[in-house]
């Protein structure tokens, strides 16, 4: 038994653990094996991906909780098969001499292993609810499971895409399921969970296989390329598996593929033009210009890349993929350091993150979607395609709802084009109008605009200078906005400040939407795009904490003062009120006597202080 054992196991090269004996001298030549049957898993150790099911179903047996059904579901793929023929030989494992239990430890091979791990054990049936979806079917199965195993300790019953099953035949299983006898058991495996009725669910012991991880499913590629002599690049590999999209056996399916493509040492160029991909380099030079609103130059790229190889939905799909990596790095910075990414994605897609606002990503990737969806459907994909990036360049600027009524309250709205310019106003050359990296999208002032896509804006609203948070305690006095003026005030801690961007933390008690708010009224009052965040970094003191500064320096000077300790020894209990500036007080005068009803002095800040509020020196 031991040496037939051995000698069925060892033609099996994907299996761990043994040594393939030496072929007989006129022994045919073993058909080819694709990869993904090839390096199947035969144990849960050479499970990837997906420790969380491992690590419940090792304590499982080793508990001796075995459920009598567990349903296995996820994308295709993620091996929920091949996790049903392991269980199925954990259940059955036995060693030559007859002994052994249910057990997890499968490093060796029993009696039982081979054929189950293969799919021929006379007590593992592996059903295509598919094509076995009726009553009839299941009936069969109802009748057939009441009988003892041939050979095995359990008749294992694994039923694959179950959700084909009709809802009759689901019913009746449900009786079979619920009390199966103690030497059956069940195993579903489907990719649509939601169409299993709850009381098939309520019944099994469920486990979502998730999606492999890109990082780990290279490493996998890696290791089954050097266990066959063949020479991949790392970036080759990423694209293998940034394609399988967390499918491990279409990961296999995409290198079998691409070793036969490239019959030598497989380079990114090769899988390239073998998956109809566009250079990401290119995509993101593509992604660039339609920010930028040169239209020529994106149908010029576009058309390149389909005269390469490339397909229009795929360009499309990347460019949507480059926009939701941007988005990613803009709200999670900490994504840069993924190590799936290449050096052009952690570079420019982090300087495209910091230029580029929220909405107009968003938009961006709104247009996308809805653009490859027409593109799949058209009769000439390039020429879909082409119209998707026009309609890209010219909707990056469009005003936003409240811009939009405020362009109709001001009355321009009635003459104005898609970016709130009048009709009239030029154009830039490549027709794009002011877009993403040329206008207001753009994070402010950081990339300042040519005067010429400027000018346009200017005639709907004049640009206000801001150059320190004073300008903006000004502005908010200017327009009257009391509550912003004080939280600017007393809340703000100054971080970093320049045109276009405030980063500052927050005191105790601050608005939660003390950032929007302060951002959407700079954009109002200004007619540009800031950014405003809150960081965690440690900010300097507050306006109003400056100011107080300021007030106990003046006193103290004061208070030094030889006249001033002669008036307060002279009169003891006397006490310094306020200290001011002559020259502050002479400028305020005249504006104070001008109008009584006026606002306070913007050179003051707004207080709500305890002290008497006059000059001099209390007695």
């Amino acid at each position: 038994m031991t040496d037939e054992t051995d000698a069925a196991t060892s033609d099996e090269p994907g299996f761990a653990g043994f040594e393939p004996a030496p072929a007989p001298a006129l022994a045919a030549p073993t058909p080819y094996r694709v990869l993904a049957r090839k390096y199947r898993p035969a144990h849960f150790g050479d499970l990837i991906g997906q420790d969380a099911m491992v690590r419940t179903l090792t304590n499982a047996f080793t508990a001796g909780r075995i459920p009598q059904a567990w349903m296995l579901t996820g994308v295709r793929g993620v091996g929920k098969t091949t996790t049903a023929r392991i269980l199925a030989r954990a259940l059955n494992y036995q060693t030559e001499d007859g002994g052994g239990a249910p057990t997890t430890d499968l490093a060796r091979f029993g009696i039982h292993c081979k054929d189950i791990i293969e799919g021929r054990h006379i007590d593992v049936m592996e059903i295509d609810a598919a094509s076995n979806n009726g009553v009839d079917n299941v009936r069969q199965i109802n009748d057939a499971v009441r009988y003892a195993p041939v050979s095995a300790r359990y008749k294992v019953y694994i039923i694959d895409e179950v959700h084909m099953l009709s809802a009759g035949a689901f019913n009746a299983f449900l009786k079979t399921l619920e009390e199966p006898p103690p030497h059956a058991r069940f195993i579903f495996a489907t990719t649509e969970i939601r169409k299993v009725p709850v009381t098939v669910l309520s019944r099994c012991q469920r486990f979502d296989l998730r999606r492999v991880d890109a990082s780990l499913l290279v490493s996998h590629l890696s290791g089954i390329c050097k266990a066959e002599g063949v020479d991949a690049e790392d970036e080759a590999l990423a694209a293998i598996a940034r394609a399988a999209e967390g499918s491990v056996r279409d990961s296999l399916s995409i290198l079998d593929q691409a070793i036969a493509h490239a019959a030598g040492q497989i380079m990114l160029d090769d899988v390239r033009s073998m998956l109809g991909l566009a250079d990401r380099a290119r995509i993101i030079d593509l992604f660039e210009v339609v920010m930028k609103g040169d239209i020529a130059a994106a149908l010029g790229e576009l058309r390149a890349q389909y005269d390469a190889g490339a397909d229009p939905v795929v360009v499309l799909t990347d460019l949507a993929e480059f926009t939701h990596l941007v988005t990613r790095l803009k709200l999670v910075p900490e994504a840069l350091k993924d190590n799936t990414l290449n050096q052009a994605e952690r570079l420019r897609g982090g300087d495209f993150a910091q230029r580029l606002s929220i909405r107009v990503l968003a938009r961006t990737w709104q247009l996308l979607l809805k653009g490859i969806t027409e593109v799949k459907q058209a009769d000439r994909p390039v020429m879909a395609a082409e119209m998707v990036l026009v309609r890209l360049a010219h909707a990056a600027d469009l005003p936003t709802p409240d811009e939009a009524l405020r362009m109709l309250r001001d009355g321009s709205g009635a003459m104005s084009g898609g970016n709130g310019a009048p009709s009239s106003a030029p154009r830039p050359p490549s027709g794009g109008g002011n877009t993403a990296l040329a206008a207001r999208p753009v994070l402010a002032s950081a990339n300042p605009m040519p005067a010429a896509m400027a000018a346009p804006r200017a005639m709907a609203q004049p640009l206000v200078q801001v150059a320190s948070l004073e300008d903006v305690v000004a502005l908010a006095s200017q327009h009257r906005d009391i509550t912003l003026k004080i939280a600017l005030e007393r809340d703000i801690r100054p971080v970093r400040f320049e045109p276009g961007r405030i980063e500052f933390s927050v005191t105790s008690g601050a608005s939660r939407t003390l950032a929007t708010d302060l951002s959407r009224k700079l954009k109002e009052w200004t007619g540009q795009t800031w950014m405003v965040a809150v960081v965690t970094a440690e900010g300097g003191a507050t306006l109003r904490e400056q100011a107080e500064a300021e007030k106990d320096r003046r006193e103290s000077d004061a208070a030094s003062h030889p006249a001033v300790k002669a008036v307060l020894e002279r009169f003891p209990g006397a006490r310094i009120v306020d200290v001011r500036d002559p020259r502050a007080a002479a400028s305020e005068a005249p504006a104070a006597a001008s109008s009584e009803d006026e606002y306070l002095a913007e050179a003051e800040p707004l207080f709500d202080d305890s002290e008497p509020d006059f000059d001099g020196i209390d007695f």
